[in-house]
């Protein structure tokens, strides 16, 4: 009987080694976060001590990216590995995944994860049609200081009171705080720094004595770019709860200042229940934003400030502190990289690739090129429908109803996208190569339409 049993525990410790090895998981997402609005990034304003702490201590990524730079759509790729025309949630206007289709979550919670979700869906159901083990969310966009949440997926919404990222925050620090034998994984999604920009009352004062600097592109003339930027419904000053750029902006630098409060927060609670290295960190955003380039606010477009986001991601076990990886990674690759953390096969079906060999800097055949999609059109912003692709060098955007469109930038020489190279006749060919690369990857991700 004793062999027997030594047998027994000689099988199993392997098994228990492996799951003693799966790092716990937390995924931090804001709204509308541009990837240069963090300290850590240079930004000549912005204070983020939290995210900046986060870069020193793991890596801060040069160049990451979203698909379909707008709220809904983006979310969903993050949750599903897929991009948006494979998962069906293409705009804004309350389409959501199939049951079809697996979160994420839905495979760590089968493989033993214990998996909690807080915060900002932007989806139809909000989430709860989901399986959760803590669920704390709110419908549609919520309201800074009018928050109505559910605790529980099958619960009502409660009135609760004051800033809404405080509020979800502290929530998914007491479910952090718990005692439990599992691994966890938290997706804990902030409101801010959402339209309209209201700060939390701490913060409202901020940035008051201090000039906020124009982009270099703030005058110049949309027209050079296309008729479908020109024309764009985004324009500063033309909306009552956008005035002017120096109002706007300061109210956006302070609701990130707010998350990042709170992301301080989350990494005092690790630290307190001894968990923080055992614990990978992600922080990212559904969307760039345009801050003052071009006059505009808002996103949408596949410009770089709108398309490219923060990713911040901390696991010493792992990552090399104060690591830049300067692959360009997507949002499709975050499901498949928490899942390649977790020790689980990655399914066929995601779009994505694991960015595990990138973190341990072991990344030796990565992606040339990603393909970007924008499908809301006709609707808010006026923004055209197009698809695009970005190599290291060059962007080629392509407004394929009519009346047609291009542009392209050489992203090295021209990193601001202030020259549209492509009415040169000599780009002709260049325009046509990647015309021809853009159908190779809708090929590749099953785009049928």
């Amino acid at each position: 009987m004793n062999a027997l049993r030594g047998l027994f525990l000689l099988l199993l410790m392997p098994m228990l080694a492996q799951a003693a090895d799966r790092p716990n998981l937390i995924i931090m997402m804001t709204d509308d976060q541009r990837q240069d609005a963090m300290s850590c990034a240079g930004h000549a304003v912005l204070k983020t001590p939290n995210m900046d702490r986060i870069a020193n201590e793991g890596a801060r990524f040069k160049h990451m990216f979203v698909t379909n730079s707008l709220c809904a759509p983006s979310r969903a790729t993050l949750m599903t590995g897929l991009y948006s025309h494979s998962h069906g949630v293409i705009d804004n206007t309350g389409l959501t995944v199939p049951m079809s289709i697996p979160f994420v979550s839905d495979h760590l919670r089968k493989a033993g994860y214990e998996v909690a979700f807080c915060g900002k869906s932007h989806a139809k159901g909000a989430y709860r049609d989901r399986e959760w083990d803590y669920y704390f969310g709110f419908q549609g966009q919520g309201n800074y200081f009018k928050a109505s949440i559910a605790e529980g997926a099958k619960s009502k919404d409660q009135p609760y009171t004051g800033w809404m990222d405080d509020i979800v925050t502290d929530k998914a620090v007491e479910w952090l705080q718990k005692k439990r034998e599992k691994p966890f994984c938290l997706f804990l999604f902030f409101k801010a720094p959402h339209r309209s920009w209201n700060p939390p009352t701490r913060h409202k004062d901020l940035y008051s004595d201090v000039t906020i600097p124009k982009p270099n592109t703030f005058n110049d003339d949309r027209a050079k770019k296309s008729m479908a930027f020109a024309k764009a419904d985004n324009i500063i000053g033309k909306f009552p709860d956008v005035k002017d750029y120096e109002s706007f902006a300061r109210d956006y630098f302070r609701c990130i200042t707010g998350v990042d409060d709170n992301v301080g927060k989350v990494l005092d609670a690790l630290t307190a229940s001894k968990t923080l290295d055992d614990t990978a960190i992600f922080y990212t955003s559904d969307n760039g934003f345009f801050v003052g380039e071009w006059q505009a606010f808002d996103k949408r477009f596949m410009h770089e400030v709108s398309a490219r986001v923060p990713l911040l991601v901390r696991y010493p076990k792992m990552v090399k502190a104060g690591s830049q990886p300067a692959e360009m990674a997507t949002n499709v690759d975050i499901a498949p990289t928490l899942l390649s953390l977790a020790g689980l096969p990655i399914p066929a079906e995601m779009q994505g690739r694991s960015l595990v060999p990138v973190l341990k800097g072991e990344a030796s055949d990565w992606r040339k090129d990603w393909l970007y999609e924008y499908y809301e059109y006709p609707g808010p912003h006026s923004v055209r429908k197009h698809r695009g692709v970005r190599t290291d060098q060059y962007k080629l955007i392509h407004y394929y109803d009519s009346p047609e469109e291009f542009e392209l930038y050489d992203l090295k020489a021209d990193p601001d996208e202030r020259v549209n190279l492509a009415a040169q006749p000599e780009q002709a060919a260049r325009i046509k190569e990647l015309l021809a690369r853009i159908e190779v990857l809708r090929r590749e991700t099953k785009d049928a339409k």
